[in-house]
């Protein structure tokens, strides 16, 4: 066979064994035998070795192609992955239900999903190729994983296009599971090799994804359900339903289990219906996501800094279990609240093993009455946090004395203070307990990201004594580390390393880092795009901070009060020599103040990144729908259906030359 013969033959082969793909794992019905396809992949296999050139990243055969990683790109979203508004409260519900009719002033209907819980992703397609993937992280920058997504089976490498070719560019948002057979394979095999196994089918997903071997998670049994289109060319979708329906045409994994509804009564039966399917699904999901079905109308309503507006998730009942209190004790959490923790005689909660679990406070503890002995019922709050939700009354048993929380912290025995229902041990940056928590939370993903900075290896740091405040951990070296447990030359280089990588850090990292009160991850950013610097963010008065949106009187006073204080000033001042922190840049000149921007088409002078970022750096929104809303199409070579979108409603059009003659004519340097 020449080239050009074999040229021909594994195109043949590439749409037969993709065609086979489709139907074994996303439709679940196979058309040929096992032995079949096996002849037809490995035909492919040696001719694409007989002909390397002729080898593509699309191609079946390299699924498992990638090549171990240092560590995880960070990838920038095409749009924001926001997390959702829940609650298991039908009153809530109904509420949200009534803020969208009354701000849309019509009739609604919704599009109704299971709520699947496993690891939600991002997968970007440019002419129809998979070009990149990435975890959710921050909502706005995820971990590169797109090596890994390969390995999926039901994620397309290449999308179909059977009757009209695929989105010259498309970003979709999915979830990563585990189905609960595979995770019970997979912890047996963990088990059998003597390795700690995962606790539940969503920590076995979201921990495949993030292996640095791409080899290690094709090993894992994962799967794909896609759900959302985040950004798209070239497609005129109008409704959720119609996305669902794309979704399946270009060859996405879409849960079956989808369902449409016009009012609460219909959100409710489809709840009730799956709630008493739950048990037998062959993957865990924890509720309903009820999404407003008309896209136009989701831009009208928007979204908050964390959740849209017009999606909401409607939560099953935790699950319950029976069990015994062994003993109380009270645990010191980074903030330094010290909270009464229920040991448990192990008791198995929806497939996790559930030994302990918080029962909040003093005034919890006395409410409901607990006592060591006693016999509680216990559930996961929200599938997750393990609590007591009760105490079963034994008539004839004599119980333990009342719970009665320490006069000292427990950790460093500082005289433990009351603020309101909780007990704080006030010793904040200096006691061990809370060092250690500190570290841990300073290190984590959506702050400095020092990987392999844990909780284990914090509490090992300050328990020997190399740590004593948060500075002290830029001063580490390799063969202080090596005397610990679970350390070796190359580990203990490998955490020095990171550490010292992670000196150069950005502002909104350092913010959510330094555990300050109220300040979550949506917060430091809006704080870190405001103030642009962390003096500035230190010197502001709590009217400064009140003009961040978002930030109201209550958080102001917190996070102003956090910086006034000597001894955390002192610490902060000590953290900023061992720090180069790389300023936010902030809205230069708000030409486009909150002006709503569609971009679509090829631009030749930006790229789609570099256009999103210099509006969102002038105070204008990137948005993915046209609406009487918009402000702007900005449109590139061939726009697609966009572009008619806004000749219809009369939106103002201007070509990518013209956007950027306007903004020059205001006064911006481009």
């Amino acid at each position: 066979m020449n080239r050009t013969q074999a040229e021909g033959r594994i195109r043949e082969l590439r749409a037969a064994v993709r065609h086979h793909d489709y139907l074994y794992y996303v439709k679940d019905t196979p058309e040929v035998s096992d032995e079949v396809y096996d002849r037809l992949f490995h035909e492919l296999t040696e001719l694409e070795e007989r002909f390397p050139d002729l080898r593509t990243p699309d191609s079946p055969t390299q699924r498992v192609a990638g090549t171990p990683l240092d560590r995880f790109p960070a990838v920038e979203h095409a749009a924001p992955l926001l997390s959702l508004d829940s609650s298991q409260d039908v009153g809530v519900l109904r509420r949200f239900d009534e803020r969208l009719r009354k701000a849309l002033g019509a009739a609604v209907s919704y599009v109704l999903e299971p709520k699947l819980d496993g690891a939600s992703v991002e997968l970007v397609y440019e002419q129809g190729m998979l070009v990149r993937a990435s975890t959710r992280g921050d909502g706005r920058t995820g971990e590169g994983i797109t090596e890994n997504i390969r390995t999926i089976r039901t994620a397309p490498l290449r999308l179909r296009g059977d009757s009209t070719p695929p989105p010259s560019f498309l970003a979709v948002r999915g979830e990563v599971i585990m189905r609960a057979a595979a995770f019970e394979r997979l912890n047996e095999g963990l088990l059998e090799q003597g390795k700690e196994p995962f606790a539940n089918p969503r920590n076995a997903a979201a921990g495949s994804l993030r292996q640095l071997d791409p080899q290690v998670t094709a090993a894992r049994p994962l799967d794909l359900y896609v759900y959302d289109v985040l950004e798209v060319e070239d497609e005129a979708l109008t409704t959720q339903w119609m996305v669902l329906q794309a979704l399946a045409h270009w060859g996405f994994p879409v849960n079956d289990l989808v369902h449409r509804a016009h009012t609460v009564d219909d959100v409710l039966a489809y709840h009730d219906e799956l709630a008493a399917q739950r048990d037998d699904l062959a993957y865990e999901i924890d509720g309903v996501v009820v999404k407003l079905d008309d896209l136009a109308a989701r831009e009208e309503v928007g979204e908050t800094s964390r959740h849209p507006r017009w999606a909401f998730a409607f939560k099953f009942a935790p699950r319950k279990e029976v069990t015994r209190v062994l003993a109380i004790v009270p645990s010191v959490g980074r903030t330094g609240v010290v909270t009464p923790v229920a040991m448990l005689r192990p008791v198995e909660l929806a497939g996790v093993t559930v030994s302990r679990a918080s029962l909040h406070n003093r005034e919890e503890v006395a409410r409901k009455d607990i006592r060591e002995g006693d016999r509680v019922r216990v559930q996961r709050a929200g599938d997750v946090i393990p609590q007591v939700v009760e105490r079963l009354a034994e008539p004839g048993r004599r119980r333990a004395r009342r719970f009665h929380m320490p006069d000292a912290c427990p950790s460093c025995g500082t005289p433990l203070v009351e603020r309101g229902p909780f007990t704080v041990c006030p010793n904040s940056f200096e006691c061990p307990a809370q060092l250690a928590g500190r570290i841990q939370h300073f290190a984590s993903r959506d702050a400095l990201d020092i990987e392999g900075l844990g909780e284990e290896t914090a509490k090992l740091l300050v328990g020997n004594g190399l740590v004593r405040q948060l500075p002290d951990l830029f001063d580490l070296q390799p063969d202080q580390l090596v005397t610990l447990e679970g350390f070796a030359d190359k580990s203990a280089a490998k955490l020095v390393h990171g550490i010292q990588r992670a000196s150069a850090v950005e502002l909104h990292r350092l913010l959510l880092g330094l555990g300050i009160p109220e300040v979550g991850l949506a917060v430091a950013n809006d704080l870190a795009r405001h103030f642009r610097s962390i003096e500035a963010v230190r010197s502001a008065t709590p009217e400064q901070l009140e003009t961040v949106p978002g930030v109201g009187p209550k958080m102001s006073e917190q996070i102003a009060g956090f910086f006034r204080n000597a001894r955390h000033a002192e610490l902060i001042d000590r953290l900023l020599k061992k720090l180069t922190v790389r300023e936010t840049p902030g809205v230069a000149i708000p030409v486009l103040d909150g002006i709503k921007i569609v971009l679509t088409g090829g631009l030749e002078r930006l790229s789609r990144r570099e256009a999103k970022a210099l509006i969102e750096s002038l105070g204008g929104r990137v948005t993915s729908t046209v609406s009487a809303e918009t402000g702007y199409l900005v449109h590139g070579t061939n726009p697609g259906s966009k572009y008619g979108d806004a000749e219809t409603l009369g939106v103002p059009m201007l070509s990518e030359v013209e956007f950027l003659d306007l903004l020059r004519s205001k006064g911006v340097g481009i």
